[in-house]
């Protein structure tokens, strides 16, 4: 196994490295932040908690558990991740440390806001569907802790050698190792439960990310070398003096973007897990969307007879669905492979769907008891006629592929929901990080990337090409490394300005990169398999 070396090349250090002292003047305004943002997300979540019957004491402390093991992933994903988006303007001088690390947070807050919930779903989507669907079971929870364990464990240990690894990079081979583990303990060793074009999408936006992060970086400079010739920014800072304000203007307005692409992108990945949580544990709440108006729920009711009347131009000739629709759909989710009843159960479906909606005239409305089952049906649908739709099996027509998949995205509406005091938890979760391990990870990017320090147009150019393609990362719902891209584009930036690379430390982030997704995936299979066993 290739070793990590925690060595640097007998190198010069930087010119002045930047003051890290001081920053008791954020204390004041950090304290009352997280204490009305954990105010705000308590009361909401014993408010919702209020509305149902009361939790056994097991229960509710399993929830606990999972819902702080859950927000300590994405306290130490701040360690990492949110770090990044303050080195360049901590080396550059923009900001003092505890300017900007509270900056930072800030934005990082109203990225996750802001965020749409895409990434988070994309990700749960590459778990098999019966673990998702039995979440509330012992297998479901050794799932949960095995993830978030695996996760929080491969992060800490690259934090802790001062290795900028990546977060989604270990969560994501920390669900793949999940559902590799789940099939061989069920005795089903064809893994055909993972959602493999999924993982394959979500590996591609890792793959590349830093490539991109790393040529675009390096043209970026190479553009305003030759178009800006101010020499102020080719040089590396004098003593604590910040740079010129319109320089300064430009690296703060990219610290911002990047915080705030890194909140509404990486911010996700603990809103998926902590939804996974609240829905197997108090499902009459958090199963189905409550806010969804009376009127959206008449339109779902129509679209799903639109749908039953689409599958009968498709279903074989006196083809019937025996037995459980949902486990014949579930199956074919986890096969791929169309069978002569797989139309028929997916439309027998789509029918109790339409009977239970019938019923009621909004999701909030729908009785406790039938909250759980149709959300499950919801869920398997959305599935099935995603895996339907793409099947190469089945000849569909454009118009009637349009209206399957409209009807999948009114699904994702009812089933696909965060709340904000979800929201708030997580954004205080990175930022509090971020205030306890920025420094790690912000030395590394600063100093030990590139032979010389770094300047303010590396610093400019790194950070714009890190918040463009994290923005359109998020805007297409795939989940990539604020680590990667940035890290990757302070090194192109050093590339093009001829500053050399510190190859140790280069040797050391690609071999964190490439072990990352074998070793959390090792290690979230055995943590499962271990659980499981256990529970």
């Amino acid at each position: 196994m290739t070793q990590i070396s925690t060595q640097q090349d007998p190198l010069p250090k930087p010119t002045v490295r930047p003051s890290f002292g001081g920053g008791k003047r954020a204390f004041v305004p950090l304290v009352l932040v997280v204490l009305t943002g954990g105010a705000y997300t308590a009361v909401h979540f014993f408010r919702d908690l209020a509305g149902t019957h009361p939790l056994a004491l097991l229960p509710f402390l399993l929830l606990a558990v999972a819902l702080l093991t859950a927000l300590s992933f994405e306290f130490v994903n701040g360690f990492h991740d949110t770090a990044n988006a303050v080195a360049t303007v901590i080396y550059t001088r923009t900001l003092h440390p505890g300017a900007a690390v509270l900056w930072s947070g800030f934005w990082n807050f109203l990225g996750v806001l802001a965020s749409s919930g895409m990434v988070a779903f994309n990700i749960i989507a590459l778990l098999p569907p019966d673990l998702v669907l039995h979440v509330s079971s012992q297998t479901g929870f050794a799932m949960i802790f095995a993830l978030l364990f695996s996760a929080t464990l491969w992060n800490l240990g690259t934090w802790y050698l001062g290795l900028p690894a990546s977060s989604s990079h270990t969560l994501i081979g920390s669900v793949i190792g999940v559902g590799l583990a789940s099939r061989l303990v069920s005795g089903q060793g064809d893994f055909s439960g993972i959602d493999w074009s999924q993982a394959i999408n979500v590996g591609k936006a890792l793959l590349f990310s830093p490539l991109i992060g790393f040529v675009l970086a390096c043209l970026l400079f190479l553009v305003s070398k030759a178009l800006v010739h101010d020499p102020r920014l080719y040089r590396p800072p004098a003593g604590e003096s910040p740079p010129p304000l319109w320089i300064r203007s430009l690296l703060l307005l990219t610290c911002t973007g990047v915080s705030f692409a890194h909140g509404s992108n990486d911010g996700q990945k603990g809103m998926g897990l902590i939804m996974l949580i609240l829905i197997g544990v108090v499902p009459t709440v958090y199963a189905l969307n409550h806010a969804i108006p009376e009127r959206e729920t008449r339109e779902m009711l129509a679209e799903t007879n639109a749908c039953v009347l689409v599958l009968d131009r498709y279903a074989p000739p006196g083809a019937i669905s025996e037995g459980d629709p949902s486990a014949r759909a579930t199956a074919f989710v986890q096969s791929r492979r169309l069978q002569p009843d797989t139309v028929p159960a997916i439309r027998q479906l789509l029918e109790e769907v339409a009977i239970q909606l019938r019923s009621c005239k909004s999701f909030a409305e729908v009785p406790a008891v039938q909250v759980a089952n149709i959300r499950n049906k919801l869920f398997v649908l959305n599935q099935s006629l995603r895996t339907l739709t793409r099947s190469p099996q089945i000849a569909m027509s454009r118009s009637d592929r349009e209206a399957l998949t409209t009807y999948r995205h009114q699904m994702d509406r009812a089933i696909q929901f965060i709340p904000l005091w979800v929201k708030v938890a997580v954004a205080l979760a990175l930022g509090l990080g971020t205030m306890v391990g920025w420094k790690r990870i912000v030395v590394t990017v600063g100093e030990k990337i590139g032979k010389q320090h770094l300047t303010y147009a590396q610093g400019a150019a790194a950070e714009i090409t890190a918040m463009t393609t994290i923005g359109f990362a998020d805007l297409f719902g795939l989940p990539v490394s604020t680590t990667h891209v940035l890290s990757s584009g302070v090194a192109g930036t050093m590339t093009a300005n001829g500053a050399g690379l510190q190859w140790t430390t280069v040797r050391n982030l690609a071999a964190a990169w490439v072990l990352t997704l074998p070793a959390s995936i090792l290690l979230s299979g055995l943590l499962f398999t271990l659980f499981r066993w256990w529970s």
